[in-house]
């Protein structure tokens, strides 16, 4: 079974915000609604998911993560991955350039050429009902969490 760890960065402006980020690569560049995600990568075994939801968080976006850490527990996304999740209040610099971790793919498939992309190609602040449409179904219930802890506040 595949475990990730990641974590949710929020903010209050006008509304309650979160930050989602989009895949890189080929097999996302048109798609949008229900293919963002929060940043979260697989956790090796006897690793700690906090700590590695932390490094993953660095690697996409380029940024350390620094908070009180509210934990927003499990989803089982459906291909089986279980991702636990963290959310923290934050913010992006005003000068924020993201700066993510990239992977090698032969691309076009079987054509013997090999292409970088980044991991992650966008990195946006959403209102949570945008932030609904845009997340992969299985990390609305993050949302609905936080949603529910941050209005108990």
């Amino acid at each position: 079974m595949k475990l990730s760890g990641g974590l949710l960065m929020f903010r209050r402006r006008n509304c309650l915000e979160v930050l989602l980020v989009h895949p890189g690569g080929p097999f996302f560049r048109n798609k949008d609604l229900g293919a963002w995600s929060i940043p979260k990568g697989e956790v090796g075994e006897n690793e700690d998911l906090l700590s590695r939801a932390q490094i993953e968080f660095e690697e996409e976006l380029g940024v350390r993560p620094k908070g009180n850490w509210i934990e927003l527990g499990s989803v089982k996304q459906k291909g089986g991955k279980i991702v636990y999740a963290w959310a923290f209040a934050g913010d992006l610099e005003d000068n924020f350039e993201l700066d993510s971790n990239t992977f090698t793919l032969e691309w076009p498939p079987r054509s013997g050429k090999f292409t970088t992309f980044p991991e992650i190609d966008r990195a946006e602040f959403f209102p949570l009902e945008i932030a609904r449409a845009k997340i992969n179904p299985a990390q609305v219930a993050f949302l609905d969490r936080l949603s529910t802890i941050v209005e108990s506040e």
